[in-house]
């Protein structure tokens, strides 16, 4: 009951998006280099991170913050509200075209725009992913060259309520200055709609966003990729005798998900592997603020 629930929302919010296409507040923003090379999407053991897609490569390093009494260390951002919450700085980042953004008034607010209902468990998940977001270090690689990156330059920790009178939310940041010049020249638009309808899955939201930025960008040949290049991209967790075959599934199912709020994408499941075709991006380019064709280190080679 609670699954077909879903489907019924998801497939209202795919009616809606193949009726309207999106304006305004619809429109989000992710920085091209994180389209393809993604965050991992369950919480790891170990403090570094390196996943590879065609010859491009991420490598994220967890870092520390200052909690207010010293150093803490922090793990490496992962999951939904990771992702959510990284576009959405970004969204404002593009929106204000400023460094220094206000990410809401409460946490209430934020988790508002991630599309979250305000459950006290939602708070806990979005002060630990904020929190390691703020403190990561990232590294992309292309072709023998090599981009570092800090995403966020400055923030105020988010400090429990247990530990002062009330809980302080951070309300602004300041993000690092070459990664909003990127960012600025190298946004992919995305629809917030899509998002929202996708924000209880990584893969989903992975899959997404990668289509956004990808399809777009082929010629009219179609691109055949097998399923051994796609689970190298997006299931490196998948391990053991079985992990092929259930990654496989796994992909499936979110991609059918992904095809009801991305319609016109051209993707076709074939025994092998997929198939993609040059498809519109979710988002016309009349709809979006000017953006720039995405940066070499970001491009997805698969």
């Amino acid at each position: 009951m609670k699954s077909q629930k879903l489907l019924d929302k998801l497939l209202a919010v795919g009616e809606l998006i193949h009726a309207t296409e999106p304006t305004g507040d619809d429109l989000a923003f992710h920085h091209s280099l994180l389209c393809s090379l993604c965050l991992p999407r369950r919480a790891i053991p170990v403090r570094e991170f390196l996943r590879q897609a065609g010859e491009g490569w991420l490598h994220v390093q967890a870092g520390v913050l200052d909690l207010d009494d010293g150093p803490i260390l922090q793990p490496i951002p992962f999951g939904p509200v990771a992702r959510l919450a990284l576009i959405w700085i970004c969204t404002i980042a593009r929106r204000t075209n400023s460094r220094e953004i206000l990410i809401g008034h409460s946490a209430a607010e934020f988790l508002t725009m991630l599309g979250f209902d305000k459950q006290g468990r939602r708070y806990c998940t979005l002060r630990q992913q904020l929190h390691a977001l703020a403190a990561c270090r990232l590294q992309a690689g292309f072709r023998g060259r090599t981009v570092n990156e800090t995403v966020i330059k400055r923030i105020d920790a988010w400090l429990p309520a247990a530990r002062s009178q009330r809980a302080t939310w951070p309300r602004s940041l300041v993000l690092d200055a070459e990664f909003f010049d990127e960012l600025v020249q190298h946004s992919v638009p995305l629809d917030a709609r899509a998002l929202h309808a996708l924000r209880g899955s990584a893969l989903t939201l992975d899959i997404y966003i990668w289509l956004a930025h990808r399809l777009h960008r082929l010629n009219h040949r179609p691109l055949w990729l097998p399923w051994r290049t796609v689970k190298l991209q997006f299931g490196s967790d998948y391990e053991g005798k079985h992990g092929h075959g259930d990654f496989c599934v796994s992909f499936k199912l979110a991609l059918r998900k992904v095809l009801i709020v991305y319609p016109a994408a051209r993707v076709n499941v074939q025994r092998g592997g997929i198939e993609l075709r040059q498809s519109p991006p979710p988002v016309p380019t009349r709809s979006c603020l000017p953006v720039k064709a995405p940066s070499p280190v970001a491009q997805e080679t698969a």
